[in-house]
Parts: C-alpha cells; structure tokens; sequence
C-alpha cells in the first residue's frame, strides 16, 4: 500500500524512531520539530477565518481521535502535535499534520 500517509507500519500511537520523525518531517516541510512536539503557525486575515480554520482541524481531529494542543490570538493560531501517551511523536502526529496541510 504505497498510498499510506503515514510515517511507518509501527502501531498508530507507538513512540517513532529518530529515522522514521525525520522522514515524517520531511513529509510536512512547513512543521517545526520542538523536543517531543511538532509545531506550525498559521496567519489568517481577520479571527472569523481563523476559527473557521480551527473547526476544520477539530473535524480532521476528530476522525482521528487524535488532538492538538491549540493556542488562538486572533488572527493567528499555533498548533502542537504530540502523543502524550506515548511520551513523544507517533505516527498519529504525523498523520494529522498532513492531513491539515491538504
């Protein structure tokens, strides 16, 4: 199945290698790895945009049973991914990110 958009063929919320979080991130150029966390800021023209943005992620977020951590000011919102369960980024994160990037 090479039309997976995820990172390896470990269990969804398994803790990733160092080589499979760098092919994850290669995946999702706009994202910035932190420690245990990625991260992306988006800008939007006025709040009413940048809620709209926030319900679509939490629709994604839902069918994945997978959340962000969301920080909203005003026009610009930052969204962290990581898998607290797991103590770090899984294939989930990943995931997610890609399929807010579409």
């Amino acid at each position: 199945m090479s039309t997976r958009s995820h990172v390896s063929s470990v269990h969804p919320d398994q803790k990733l290698s160092a080589a499979d979080i760098q092919k994850g991130m290669k995946k999702i150029p706009r994202w910035k790895r932190r420690g245990k966390e990625i991260n992306r800021r988006y800008r939007f023209a006025d709040f009413v945009k940048a809620m709209a943005f926030v319900k679509h992620v939490a629709t994604l977020a839902q069918k994945l049973d997978h959340h962000p951590d969301i920080t909203i000011q005003y026009n610009k919102v930052q969204l962290t991914l990581s898998t607290h369960s797991s103590g770090g980024l899984t294939d989930l994160d990943f995931r997610l990110a890609q399929r807010i990037d579409k």
